[in-house]
Parts: structure tokens; C-alpha cells; sequence
């Protein structure tokens, strides 16, 4: 079986649904898997009909992480580059990302699966999930963006915990620190974040990505020149489309608490 086989893209309309299927080794990913799942989230960006992406796992585990089988074996091996260039030694982790992206997280989501659950904007996990940075015990580091989303996300004293220790942090621990923004029944992770996709797809796109861009960037700028930035990006929606959406309030959609785009 190729590689490609163990990453499915299945593209849904305006939405697409990214999985890792290998469940020989829990989703665990080497270098040609990497490979191809950098290749599957280029298609997810590049393509102008998809607004919103879904990374999931297949088998009950969304990722185990690097498959550590193939550290030492040059032609499975991922991309470690020793300046911390790349794409990422789990494949997209270093690309700019540039749509919403929701991770559905079922069963285990540790060391490079935690990061890679990290990538996404949000996360919606299973009653069954565990993240962590397993990867703790065998003296492999976090290079695939673990130690800089995970403080944003959750901040630095909870973050420095599961850095530290390695522990196993469930699916209702995960909600409470801010990791997890939704907690399902076994087997409804997947169906959550597609509402979820679904919802975020519907909305006027031009003002929801220029709010996403300004929440990101302000992280490297002081506080005014993040004010002035988050300006700059939305300026232009205004008229784009805050002036259709405004006259579509005056003549009455949303009122009475409907919430519709």
C-alpha cells in the first residue's frame, strides 16, 4: 500500500475532511506519510471552493505521533532540518495556514498528533480522548510547533505541565484548560465538527478570514500596533461585506436571537 493510502482527502461540497487511516501503527506517521499529508493540506488550501478543512483519524485514534520505527531509517524517516526549516517533520505543521481548519479528535492525539491537533483553529474531542506529550519518555523533542501553540492555547502553567511531565490529559481535563472546545459521545466527534465546518463555511468569508488573520498576527506585535493592524484588516470588509450584511439586519434577518448568516 502507498503512502497516499494512509491519508484520505474527501472533499464535501465547500468543505474537506482530511484523515489519517494507519491503523497498523495508530495513525503514527514517517516520512512518506508526512509526505503525503503536507500534500493533502496543499490541496485543502489551494483549492478556492474549500472553506473550511477537517483533520481527523480514522480507527479510534486520531495519531499516535511520529512513528518512531523510522527514525533511524533513511528512507522512512521525516524531514529534520537542523535550522528548523521545512514544512515539518509531521508534514504541514510549518505552513502558513490560511482557512479554518477543525481537528474531530478520537482516542489518543500525543506527541506529533497533539501537535498536529494543535495546528487547527479549533478542536472537537470524543469522551475517549487523551492527549499528551508521550513523546517525553523517549527523548524526542517537540518540533512540529508543540511548544509554541501549546502556551498560546492553554497558557504557559497548564502548558508547562503537560510539557514537563508528559502526563495523559483526558478529553474533560482538556475542555476545562481551554485545549478541547467541544466534548462528544464516542463516535461523534467527526459529526460535531462537520456542524461546526458547516456553520463557519456559511458565513460571509471575506470578514471571518480577515478576523482570523488579525487574531494570529496580533501575537507578533505590541498591542498597538495590533489595534491598528486588526484596522487595516478589516477596513476593507466594511465595504465588501458590511454593508450588504447591515442592510440585511435593517430589513429584519437576525432579529429575536436567530442566529443565521
Amino acid at each position: 500500500m502507498t503512502q497516499e493510502h494512509f491519508i484520505r482527502y474527501e472533499k464535501l461540497d465547500d468543505i474537506c475532511v482530511i484523515t489519517l487511516d494507519k491503523p497498523a501503527k495508530r495513525n503514527a506517521v514517517d516520512g512518506p506519510m508526512a509526505m503525503a499529508l503536507r500534500h493533502a493540506f496543499e490541496r485543502f488550501y489551494r483549492d478556492p471552493e474549500i472553506r473550511v478543512g477537517v483533520l481527523t483519524g480514522a480507527n479510534g485514534t486520531f495519531c499516535a505521533g511520529a512513528d518512531l520505527s523510522s527514525v533511524g531509517d533513511p528512507e522512512r524517516q521525516t524531514e529534520v532540518d537542523p535550522e528548523g526549516g521545512g514544512t515539518g517533520p509531521m508534514g504541514p505543521t510549518r505552513m502558513p495556514t490560511q482557512k479554518p481548519l477543525i481537528a474531530a479528535v478520537s482516542g489518543y492525539a500525543v506527541a506529533g498528533g497533539l501537535e498536529l491537533a494543535l495546528m487547527a483553529d479549533m478542536r472537537v474531542a470524543q469522551e475517549d480522548a487523551v492527549f499528551g506529550v508521550f513523546c517525553r519518555r523517549w527523548g524526542v523533542p517537540l518540533i512540529d510547533g508543540g511548544t509554541v501553540r501549546l502556551p498560546r492555547v492553554i497558557g504557559m502553567g497548564r502548558a508547562m505541565d503537560m510539557i514537563l511531565t508528559g502526563r495523559p490529559v483526558g478529553a474533560a481535563e482538556a475542555m476545562a484548560m481551554g485545549l478541547v472546545n467541544r466534548v462528544t459521545p464516542v463516535g461523534k466527534a467527526l459529526e460535531e465538527a462537520m456542524k461546526l465546518a458547516r456553520e463557519i463555511a456559511s458565513f460571509p468569508q471575506q470578514c471571518m478570514l480577515a478576523d482570523r488573520q488579525s487574531a494570529y498576527e496580533q501575537w507578533d506585535m505590541s498591542y498597538v500596533d495590533a489595534i491598528r493592524n486588526e484596522g487595516r484588516c478589516g477596513a476593507p470588509i466594511v465595504a465588501a461585506e458590511g454593508v450588504r450584511g447591515a442592510s440585511r439586519f435593517v430589513q429584519g434577518a437576525g432579529r429575536h436571537g436567530a442566529f443565521k448568516s
